[in-house]
C-alpha cells in the first residue's frame, strides 16, 4: 500500500511482521509444517518430488501475488505465504538432492549459491536487505525470492546433518538449536549486524523445522515417531493459528 507525502512522493507501508520472539516461534512451526505437508504430498500421496514441487510452486506464486497486492499487513496472509515457501522448499530441495543425483552436499552448495546471489542482487538493487526496508513491491519480491531460497537451503542442510552427517533427527535438532542460541547471544551481547543475524537465524530455523518434521513423521526404524503426516500438519496449523491470534501482531517499522 502507498500514500502520497507532502511532496507527492509515494510512501509505502510495510507488509512484513515485526521480528519478535513470537515471530520465531511461528516461524519454526511453519517450517516444521512445511516438512510434514511437503512429505505428505510427495511421499504419502506418491506424487513424487517433481509433481509436488509443481503443485507447491503454483501455491507459492499465488500467495506471493496476493501478498504483494495486499493494501496492508495481514498476519494470516503473510504466514500463509511463509508456509508456501516452506512446502515448495521441501519438495524442491528433495528433488535437487535426490532426483538430480547431486547429493545433500552438492544440493546444499547449489542452494547456498542461489541464496547468496539473491541477497547480493537485492543489496545492489535497493541498497539494503534489512527487513525494515521491505516496504515497496520491488523489495517484497526480493524478500520472497530470498526466503524461498533460504527455505530450500534449510531443508537440504537438515537432511545433510540428519542423514549424511549421522546426527539423526534429534541430534540435528539439538545442533541447530545450539546454533540459534549462539545467534541469540550474539544479538544480545554484541554489536554484530542485526540484518546478518536475522538472515542467519532465518536460514537456521528452516533445518530445525525440517528435522523436527522428519522426527515426527519418519518410520521408527529411521529414528522417527511415525506419526501421520496429515495429523501432524493439522496440529501444526492449529498451533500457528493460535499463536497468530494470541500474540500481538504489528508490521515492521523502519528504525528512527
Amino acid at each position: 500500500m502507498s500514500s502520497s507525502t507532502k511532496d507527492g512522493v509515494p510512501e509505502y507501508v510495510s507488509k512484513v511482521p515485526e521480528v519478535t520472539l513470537a515471530f520465531w516461534v511461528i516461524k519454526v512451526a511453519a517450517t516444521t509444517l512445511g516438512e510434514t505437508a511437503g512429505d505428505a504430498v510427495s511421499m504419502s500421496m506418491n506424487l513424487g518430488y517433481l509433481v509436488g514441487t509443481g503443485i507447491f510452486a503454483v501455491f507459492f506464486l499465488a500467495a506471493v501475488l496476493v501478498q504483494v497486492k495486499a493494501q496492508k499487513f495481514h498476519p494470516f496472509l503473510y504466514w500463509t505465504t511463509i508456509i508456501a515457501t516452506t512446502t515448495v522448499g521441501t519438495t524442491l530441495a528433495d528433488f535437487s538432492t535426490r532426483s538430480l543425483g547431486i547429493g545433500y552436499a552438492g544440493g546444499s552448495c547449489l542452494l547456498l549459491a542461489l541464496l547468496l546471489a539473491s541477497l547480493f542482487t537485492w543489496q545492489k538493487a535497493l541498497g539494503s536487505i534489512a527487513v525494515e526496508t521491505v516496504s515497496t513491491p520491488k523489495a517484497e519480491l526480493f524478500y520472497w525470492v530470498t526466503i524461498m531460497c533460504s527455505q530450500t537451503l534449510g531443508t537440504a542442510l537438515g537432511d545433510w546433518t540428519a542423514d549424511s552427517a549421522g546426527f539423526g533427527y534429534l541430534g540435528s535438532a539439538i545442533l541447530f538449536g545450539l546454533l540459534l542460541t549462539l545467534l541469540a547471544l550474539a544479538y544480545w551481547k554484541t554489536s554484530l549486524s542485526r540484518t546478518l543475524l536475522f538472515w542467519g537465524a532465518f536460514i537456521l530455523t528452516r533445518p530445525l523445522g525440517a528435522v523436527v518434521g522428519d522426527f515426527l513423521d519418519k518410520p521408527h526404524e529411521q529414528g522417527g515417531l511415525e506419526l501421520s503426516r496429515y495429523g501432524a500438519s493439522f496440529v501444526l496449523i492449529l498451533l500457528m493459528m493460535g499463536c497468530i491470534l494470541i500474540f500481538p501482531k504489528s508490521a515492521a517499522t523502519k528504525p528512527h
